[in-house]
């Protein structure tokens, strides 16, 4: 299943579950949640709880129970056990293949749910989480419990008379960090290839997003993974999260987060030098030529950078722009932004949800004002939105153009719904324009001229281009950055690199 991302968002599903009748289901599908810890819901050892929000009403969900470093100890241990002890690493590999196939299953059988759970905790469009989100979550562990049996060793000829060949095996217990703008989506890319090659988990989601996880846990038992194969652990990244990078009883660890986070995780784990794989940050350039579709390259713009309310680390937040079109191109883009529909993320009509919490919101205002005192000039948005009935976290799609590389606004991740425009004249020196940051996540070129794009593709530093598409992912497709935006794939066969060791056998003949 190919995902463009990019266009779902614009075709709201008018027959879908309309907002009183969703708002009905709320009770039914949003509970207190616990700690999952070797197959059971159990309550935090401090006995602290914390609340999770409705970043569209900035009132409380449901309450969470809190873990800290003593309780991260418990899972470690859990999944230890599972993995030196348990069936997990050593079943048969068709067979556990089909437990994680099995996990897709039951998240397409209750689609409805994860995707109004990641709604409702994230404040991303209902729209988007049935369309995007809970698809590609069923599609990633389909795509690895198909891998599980086809991860293979080599023979290799030597000198001597021996017999030399390679395993490949489980690396063994993994901590896996989640950020809280894909809460489902982000959970599935780091499960599904970690279960598929035999290891054992602890699983921390964001703070602000934990109700889909524990919920998936509950799933993940109910389709046969064993007691502590799988442990989640609510709580804050100061506790939690440090704890679980700098456990010594964790042979990997893998983040998805903001960058400084990521230096972080990487100090923690020189404790006992485990593996660690990170996806950071961004600050993609979206490279438009005068040789386009001018209505097609706007349209891919918009979804750039305003999907997901902006908070995408891949988001095309740096328009450059040939200096042909720029005036032509911002104008039809700030038309776009103003009709762009912010509202209910449980109305299916609704473009942009809330952003995900007062610190995200108070973040992107913030570089708002950075950008107007830098002198580039705020073409449309730069405040909060209205919206009818709720006063969540909602800010105005925003485009700034008059924008130089060297500003703010064109080198710091905003994470958030604003787009920086640059023109561009010089195409010799675009590339190194373009390459002018710390991130190296993704990037776009928008011609007509095929050989242009291959040979922009070749001198962009990042690990995605797309040429003519925005927010293209496929579970086959290899997804990870240069630079400060971190290293590893994910998705693809290379994510099975992630999760394996490799061993070498000799033996004498």
């Amino acid at each position: 299943m190919r995902t463009d991302v990019s266009k779902k968002p614009a075709q709201p599903d008018t027959g879908a579950t309309q907002p009183d009748t969703v708002k009905m289901k709320i009770k039914e599908v949003v509970k207190p949640g616990k700690l999952f810890i070797n197959g059971k819901f159990v309550n935090a050892l401090s006995g602290k709880t914390f609340e999770t929000i409705n970043p569209a009403t900035t009132e409380p969900l449901t309450t969470v129970a809190e873990g800290d470093a003593a309780d991260i100890d418990l899972a470690v241990k859990a999944a230890r056990k599972a993995f030196d002890e348990g069936p997990w690493p050593r079943m048969n590999a068709r067979e556990r293949g089909k437990i994680v196939s099995r996990i897709g299953d039951l998240i397409a059988e209750h689609a409805e749910e994860f995707a109004l759970l990641d709604s409702l905790d994230n404040g991303k469009p209902l729209n988007e989480t049935r369309n995007v989100d809970v698809p590609l979550s069923v599609e990633v562990f389909h795509y690895y419990g198909g891998w599980a049996d086809k991860i293979v060793g080599e023979t290799i000829p030597v000198n001597g008379p021996f017999l030399n060949y390679t395993l490949r095996e489980p690396v063994g217990v993994v901590g896996q960090i989640i950020p809280w703008n894909f809460p489902l989506l982000m959970a599935g890319w780091k499960l599904a290839p970690a279960l598929a090659c035999g290891n054992t988990v602890v699983l921390k989601p964001a703070e602000q997003t934990p109700l889909s996880a524990l919920r998936l846990a509950e799933l993940c038992l109910e389709a046969g993974l064993p007691e502590g194969v799988l442990n989640v652990v609510p709580g804050f990244g100061p506790t939690a999260g440090a704890a679980l990078a700098g456990h010594r009883e964790v042979d990997k660890v893998a983040f998805t987060g903001e960058y400084l986070t990521g230096q972080e995780v990487m100090k923690a784990a020189a404790k006992n030098l485990k593996r660690i794989s990170l996806e950071l940050g961004g600050k993609s350039p979206n490279i438009v030529f005068d040789d386009v579709d001018l209505d097609a390259a706007v349209k891919g713009a918009m979804r750039g950078i305003f999907f997901n309310q902006g908070e995408v680390c891949c988001a095309g937040s740096r328009l450059f722009l040939s200096e042909k079109i720029y005036d032509e191109f911002v104008g039809k883009l700030v038309d776009e932004a103003k009709r762009l529909k912010v509202g209910d993320p449980l109305d299916p009509s609704t473009q942009m949800g809330a952003q995900v919490s007062q610190d995200q919101l108070n973040r992107i205002t913030g570089y708002i004002e950075k950008g107007k005192k830098s002198g580039a000039r705020l073409e449309c948005g730069g405040e909060r939105a209205e919206v009818p009935g709720l006063k969540g976290y909602f800010v105005k799609p925003t485009v700034f153009s008059g924008v130089k590389n060297e500003m703010t606004i064109a080198q710091e991740e905003i994470f958030g719904p604003v787009v920086a425009a640059l023109p561009f004249e010089d195409l010799d020196d675009l590339a190194k324009r373009a390459n002018d940051s710390i991130f190296g996540l993704a990037a776009a070129v928008w011609t007509s001229d095929i050989k242009k794009a291959h040979s922009l593709a070749r001198k962009l530093r990042a690990g995605t281009i797309w040429i003519n598409c925005y927010n293209m992912f496929d579970a086959a497709s290899p997804f990870g950055g240069f630079k400060m935006s971190g290293f590893g794939r994910e998705l693809g066969a290379h994510a099975l690199e992630l999760y394996t060791e490799v061993k070498s056998v000799w033996v004498a003949l």
